[in-house]
């Protein structure tokens, strides 16, 4: 579709030289007064404004200015005598005028400054677009924030109260003399309370990250204190399964939030502890390198594709073809996501055959910081 531009000149002469030299590429309108341009701009919307600016009753720059107020968005172009030009550039900012040429004019001169212009309209056209969209999208991010911080309110306060009360009374129960098929149905309430409770705890956990309420400690502290001794919360875990866990790490000291590292540390070794294959190996290991420390899980087990990994990173997301519900709530990895985000890291995941490697990294702190 051809773009539409206006030309103004009281010379009927000038008019129909300019809709010559245009009418091929565009649509052109033309007027031989301010007056009747005005008129022209109340019912069309034309990208480009040519005006000449030595008119009677209405200069040029008076034009351009008032069509500001008809049509902010057009580009404007003066075409102007040598004798005016002082003038005219004290009227170019208050115009908005976008440039001004000589008269006589110049043809290609004349084209290339309006394709410019028209361009500069697309642009400015679709960035104006563009930023309606985000605006949108930021709404719709605050809305949701606000949805998720009352979602937070309504799991701490409606869910895991009456959650508490039930855990309270069943421990009474359990204290109390029951035959076996009695202690049977007790037990197996106990661990459907215990597995609600933590779902519940993690989903504040994701939540409570991804909004801004989880708080972080910042505090200098060393690789050894964050690794040492945190394969032994595995030891049951990896001995069902046959699978012997590998732990290495340089000496190197972090500014980090040592709880929300071995948390997420935590979720990972499950992980792959839970998914990886029996008798096999996890590899645990944080080394430097450059500037920072890159933590590495790597584990044997089911190659996944680029979108499987995508799915998995998405909060209750498990694939029936690798991974069994029963198994976990799905939230292990975006929950690590979400608090490696508060440390402005992220995790890094790749499949290739059947070695499975998750990874991320911290900056270290300086060495003359270290003491």
């Amino acid at each position: 579709m051809k773009q539409t531009i206006l030309c103004v000149d009281d010379e009927v002469d000038n008019v129909e030289a300019l809709e010559r030299l245009f009418r091929r590429k565009y649509k052109v309108l033309t007027a031989t007064s301010g007056s009747d341009a005005l008129e022209i701009l109340k019912k069309h919307k034309p990208v480009v404004i040519i005006s000449d600016q030595r008119m009677p009753k209405m200069q040029g720059t008076e034009l351009l200015q008032k069509s500001i107020e008809l049509h902010p968005e057009a580009v404007r172009i003066l075409l102007t005598g040598y004798t005016d030009i002082e003038s005219v550039i004290e009227a170019v900012n208050q115009s908005e005028i976008y440039r001004y040429l000589t008269k006589p004019w110049e043809p290609t001169d004349l084209l290339l400054t309006v394709q410019q212009a028209i361009e500069k309209y697309e642009l400015s056209h679709e960035l104006k677009n563009k930023n309606k969209e985000l605006k949108k999208a930021l709404d719709e991010l605050r809305v949701l924030d606000t949805a998720k911080s009352e979602f937070m309110y309504l799991i701490n306060h409606e869910l895991k109260t009456p959650l508490t009360v039930l855990s309270s009374y069943l421990q009474i129960l359990m204290e109390t003399k029951l035959d076996s098929e009695q202690k049977n149905y007790l037990d197996k309430i106990n661990n459907s309370v215990h597995k609600l409770n933590a779902l519940i705890e993690d989903v504040l956990e994701l939540v409570s990250a991804e909004t801004g309420h989880k708080k972080i400690n910042l505090r200098k502290t060393s690789l050894d204190k964050i690794l040492s001794g945190i394969e032994t919360d595995f030891l049951d875990q990896a001995k069902a399964k046959n699978i012997k866990i590998n732990i290495n790490y340089d000496r190197a000291f972090l500014k980090v939030d040592s709880d929300i590292v071995k948390s997420i540390l935590k979720r990972l070794i499950d992980n792959a502890i839970k998914f990886g294959d029996k008798s096999s190996e996890v590899n645990i290991s944080a080394l430097q390198q450059d500037t920072s420390t890159v933590f590495k899980i790597t584990n044997t087990g089911p190659h996944l594709d680029t979108k499987k990994i995508e799915k998995i990173l998405k909060p209750f997301s498990l694939d029936e073809d690798f991974m069994n519900h029963t198994k976990g709530f799905g939230l292990g990895l975006s929950i690590s996501q979400a608090l490696l985000q508060t440390h402005n890291s992220h995790l890094e995941i790749s499949s290739k055959k059947n070695q499975f490697l998750v990874q991320f990294e911290f900056s270290e702190i300086p060495e003359s910081n270290k003491n």
